[in-house]
C-alpha cells in the first residue's frame, strides 16, 4: 500500500515536470517551424497541457482499467474549471476578450451533451470511440483554420509574451520535447499501476481513484500554466488552457481510451459526475460568454466555483469510506 502511494506521488512529481517540459519543447518547435502564435497556443499548448491524461489514459485502457481512463478524463474536466478557474478567478477576475475562446465556449458545450449521448448505454464502445477522435479531427481542422488567420486575436499576443519570456534554441527545444515525452510515459505508467493498487486495497472502484487523486495530480500542468498566465495579466491564456484542455478530454482522451478497450461506465457517471461537468460547463459558459458585452469571471463566480469543487469532492471521498 505505502509502496504504491509513493508511486503515484513519485509519478505525479515527474508528471507534472515532464509535462511542462514537453510543452515548452513542442511550443518552441513549433515557433521554429512557422506556426503562428494562436495555432500554438490552442493546438500545441492545448495538446501539451492534456499529455498526461491521454498517456495516463490509454495506459490504463490498454491494462484493463478502463474506469481510471474514464475518471481521469471527467474529473480532470470538472478540476479545470471548478478548481483551477475558480482558483484564478478568485484570485484575479478573469476578462475574455478572445472572440476564438467566445467561439470555444459554446463548442465546448456541445461536445459535453454529445458526451451523454454516447454513454447513456453505459458503454464507451468502439464505435463510440471512433465518433469522439472523428468530432476531435474536424476540431483539430477548425482550430488550425481558425489559427492561420486569427493573428490579431488577443490570444495570439498572450502566446508571444509567455514565448519571448523563455527564449530557447532549436536544438534545446527538441531535447526537451523528446525528454519530455519519455519521462511523461514512465511516470504515467508507475502513477497508473500506484493508483490501481490503491483502489485495490481500498476497496473501491479505480472510477473514483480517477475522479479524484489522479484527476487532480493530472491537471496540475494547467493550474501552474493558468496561474502563471493570470500573474502576466493574460487572461485569455488561462482561459483558453483550460477549454483547449476540456475539448481533448472529452473528445481525444475518451476517445482513444475507448479505442484502445471498450469503457463500462458506470450508472453513476451519467448523474453524478457528467452531470456535474455539463452543470460547470454551463456555468462558465454563463459566465465568461458576455451576452451584454465583454465576458468576465468576476471573484464571486470564482468563489462559487470553488465552492462547487470543494462539494463534489468531499461527496466523493466519503463514498470511498467503507
Amino acid at each position: 500500500m505505502w509502496l504504491a502511494v509513493a508511486a503515484v506521488v513519485a509519478g505525479l512529481i515527474v508528471l507534472v515536470w515532464s509535462a511542462d517540459r514537453f510543452v515548452d519543447g513542442a511550443a518552441t518547435t513549433a515557433r521554429y517551424a512557422g506556426m503562428p502564435s494562436l495555432l500554438i497556443g490552442m493546438v500545441v499548448i492545448g495538446f501539451g497541457t492534456s499529455a498526461p491524461e491521454m498517456v495516463v489514459s490509454a495506459l490504463a485502457a490498454a491494462d484493463g482499467n478502463p474506469g481510471l481512463a474514464l475518471g481521469n478524463a471527467y474529473g480532470s474536466n470538472i478540476t479545470n474549471i471548478a478548481l483551477i478557474l475558480g482558483l484564478v478567478a478568485a484570485i484575479s477576475p478573469i476578462a475574455v476578450h478572445s472572440s476564438v475562446l467566445r467561439k470555444e465556449l459554446p463548442i465546448l458545450l456541445v461536445i459535453t451533451l454529445l458526451s451523454a449521448a454516447l454513454i447513456y448505454d453505459d458503454l464507451v464502445s468502439r464505435m463510440d470511440a471512433v465518433i469522439l477522435l472523428l468530432v476531435f479531427a474536424l476540431l483539430m481542422v477548425w482550430s488550425i483554420y481558425q489559427g492561420m488567420r486569427g493573428e490579431g486575436d488577443p490570444l495570439g499576443g498572450d502566446v508571444d509574451q509567455e514565448a519571448f519570456t523563455r527564449p530557447m534554441s532549436k536544438r534545446r527545444a527538441l531535447f526537451w520535447l523528446v525528454l519530455g515525452l519519455v519521462f511523461l510515459v514512465l511516470s504515467s505508467r508507475l502513477l497508473v499501476w500506484g493508483a490501481v493498487e490503491i483502489s485495490q486495497a481500498l476497496g473501491v472502484s479505480d472510477l473514483i481513484i480517477g475522479l479524484t487523486v489522479v484527476a487532480i495530480g493530472t491537471s496540475l500542468p494547467e493550474l501552474a500554466s493558468s496561474l502563471v498566465a493570470i500573474r502576466k495579466n493574460e487572461h485569455d491564456l488561462a482561459l483558453g488552457n483550460v477549454l483547449g484542455s476540456n475539448l481533448f478530454n472529452t473528445l481525444a482522451v475518451v476517445g482513444i481510451a475507448g479505442a484502445i478497450h471498450p469503457v463500462v461506465v458506470e450508472p453513476a457517471v451519467l448523474y453524478r459526475d457528467w452531470a456535474v461537468m455539463t452543470g460547470l460547463t454551463l456555468l462558465l459558459f454563463v459566465f465568461g460568454y458576455g451576452f451584454r458585452g465583454r465576458g468576465r469571471i468576476n471573484r464571486l463566480e470564482g468563489t462559487a466555483l470553488l465552492v462547487i469543487y470543494v462539494a463534489y469532492t468531499g461527496y466523493l471521498v466519503t463514498t470511498m469510506m467503507p
